[in-house]
Parts: structure tokens; sequence; C-alpha cells
């Protein structure tokens, strides 16, 4: 026969909050990404969540704390999985290539992530201009990018007047502009950019584009 010691007893709801938490999160990340932020409905967040709506208004206050969550964990998902490249132990080149071709997959395996951003972009970021944490977490990408373009420039690799921001928002904008618009793109040019050999083109087309500009 089990005991519960009082240990025990305090993880629990712990841990219960924090899968409650989540299935909120995950839910509404589907709610928004569907309808945008206007559109979006809690009631359907709660169904889909399967809780209480009061719940959701007790973790996160109103629809719009909800919407600002979704937004931050969205870019801690991909701030978490750039920190596992360990880039700053690779070569220069390799390392930028890296970051390169990782912004490219990352992309494409969560469009919803591109939705949120461009839901966002509509509103002209006014939920995200309240969040210190999504500019807290970005400052470590930005000085890591500033470390890898620092030692190529002293190897003589790089170029010496790349500003690490101005990088970054170029291989996140070859890749999110043909992305977001590759409907359209494959009805104008007449080919089909969302095939699997045009997705893999188009990423190594990135990478070469960034690497040259900084050689």
């Amino acid at each position: 026969m089990s005991v519960s010691t009082p240990a025990a007893r305090k993880k629990t709801p712990v841990r219960d909050a924090e899968r409650t938490r989540a299935a909120i999160l995950a839910a509404a990340t589907v709610e928004f990404t569907s309808h945008g932020f206007s559109g979006a409905s809690v009631n359907e967040v709660a169904a889909r969540a399967q809780i209480n709506k009061r719940m959701l208004y007790h973790y996160f206050g109103n629809k719009e704390g909800l919407y600002l969550a979704v937004l931050e964990e969205a870019y801690a998902g991909i701030r978490s999985a750039e920190n596992k490249l360990r880039l700053s132990h690779l070569p220069p080149v390799e390392a930028m290539r890296s970051l390169v071709l990782f912004t490219w997959d990352y992309f494409v395996a969560h469009p919803e992530f591109l939705s949120l951003l461009n839901t966002e972009n509509m509103h002209k970021a006014q939920h995200l201009q309240k969040s210190e944490r999504v500019r807290d977490m970005h400052s470590p990408l930005v000085g890591m990018i500033a470390t890898i373009l620092k030692r190529g420039a002293e190897e003589g690799i790089f170029r010496k007047d790349v500003d690490p921001v101005q990088i970054y928002i170029s291989i996140a904008a070859l890749g999110f502009f043909y992305l977001s618009n590759r409907h359209t793109l494959s009805t104008i040019f007449v080919r089909d950019l969302n095939a699997p050999e045009a997705l893999d083109a188009r990423r190594e087309h990135i990478a070469d584009v960034v690497l040259s500009y900084l050689r």
C-alpha cells in the first residue's frame, strides 16, 4: 500500500497546474492560428482544452492575456530550439549556415508560428509590445550572432561591417516571405513552390545568399 507523502501531495497540484496551462496554450494556439486575434473564441479554446472557462481566466486573465501568452510561447519555442544548436562551438561558416538552415526548417515545420506573426503584425505588435519576456529572450540571440560574426571577421572569413540584427532579419525574411506567399507565387510563376524539391532548393538558396553576403 503506497503512502502519499507531504512532498508528493505538494507536487501533484503543481503538475496539474502545468498540464492545465499547457493544454490551454495548445488549444489557444490552434484557435488564434485559425481565426486570428479578433476571430478567436475563448469558449472554443476552453472546449478544445476540455476545461472550464473560469480556469482559463484564472491562468491568463482575459483573451488578450491568453493571446500574449501564446505569442510568448511561440517565440520561446524557436529561441529554445536555437540554443540547442550550440552554434558558439562551431566554426563561423558552419555556425551561420546551421542557423540559416535551422530557421528555414523551423518555419516549414511550424506554420502556426508564421501565422501568429502575420496576425500580430496586422495589429502592429500592440500586444507583443507589452511583453518584456520576448525582448529578454532575443538579446542572447543577437549576442550569439554577433559573436559568430566577430569570430568570422577575425579569421578573415567574414566582412567586418555586418549588423547582427540586420543579418538575422534577412535570414528570417528570405524564408518567411517565400512560405507566406508560396501559393500566390506558385500561381504567378506557374511553378509548384510547395513541392518538396522546391522547398529544398529554396533552403539551399537562402544559405548561399546569406553566406555570399558575409564573405
